[in-house]
């Protein structure tokens, strides 16, 4: 019998819309190079890896090129098909041991709600380049532990943008978090990101550029609880809380898929 995964689209409540990612619960711990076959073979902005543990599950997160430290809507994917599939009880939190420490889910009515570490941006100087790879100027830069934000005049200009994502590549950064404040009713910001570097040129929908997001609009609007809306083909929204030194990243989940690895 082959090794189940599973396909499953975060933050979106239908089909075919969100972030997809890919979910494999292993019966034990594989080799990196196996999971990062894997990851590359579906083709996914991320794929997850779980192992579980006496509390809970060793996670890990592999785009088709690299690992990354954090990954917001494959966690999602994977406290998803937790409680789908019956493996953990609906009522019981899903915690997860990762790269980025301990990370948790819970069901919250409709919505998964994440608990993750808050990334904040400090303001920085732009890398060369960067104005000219994404064509638009910058009214604020900053860079947190991952990936570099650059704040643009208007949403309009956010969902127009066609980088150079050759010149992205080259940056010294996993990826850039572009974003402005929302002129559109129902949700506070909107964002684009672009991560060639990690084999994704834009992600459909990222949690853990919220965790970065989040921080900078909480400062700029005067409040804790925002909506986000990234902008991309797919788009999806990100319900975001400010919680200290921790951020809490809300969505809905939809399995789209299910099948077995039958070799390897």
């Amino acid at each position: 019998m082959g090794l189940k995964i599973y396909q499953v689209d975060s933050f979106t409540d239908k089909p075919f819309a969100g972030n997809p990612a890919g979910v494999c619960i292993l019966p034990e711990a594989r080799s990196e190079r196996w999971m990062q076959d894997v990851a590359r073979e579906m083709n996914l902005a991320e794929t997850a890896f779980l192992v579980r543990q006496a509390n809970g599950y060793n996670l890990r997160w592999f785009t088709p090129a690299v690992e990354v430290d954090l990954c917001g809507h494959a966690t999602l994917a994977s406290a998803h098909i937790l409680w789908e599939t019956g493996q953990l009880p609906s009522n019981q939190e899903a915690r997860f041991h990762t790269k980025s420490g301990q990370l948790s889910a819970k069901q919250n009515g409709k919505l998964i709600e994440m608990n993750f570490p808050s990334t904040p941006a400090a303001s920085a100087e732009a890398p060369p380049g960067l104005s000219q790879a994404l064509g638009v100027d910058a009214k604020y830069v900053g860079k947190s532990r991952f990936d570099y934000l650059m704040e643009v005049e208007s949403e309009d200009t956010v969902r127009g943008l066609n980088p150079n994502f050759g010149q992205i590549k080259k940056l010294p950064v996993r990826g850039i978090i572009v974003t402005s404040r929302a002129g559109s009713d129902g949700c506070d910001f909107v964002s684009r990101f672009f991560a060639p570097a990690a084999g994704i040129d834009e992600d459909p929908v990222t949690g853990s550029a919220h965790c970065t997001l989040a921080p900078f609009w909480a400062e700029r609007l005067g409040k804790k609880e925002l909506v986000g809306y990234q902008a991309s083909s797919r788009g999806g929204t990100v319900r975001v809380r400010v919680d200290g030194k921790r951020v809490h990243l809300g969505g809905q989940a939809v399995t789209v898929l299910t099948g077995e690895l039958v070799n390897g």
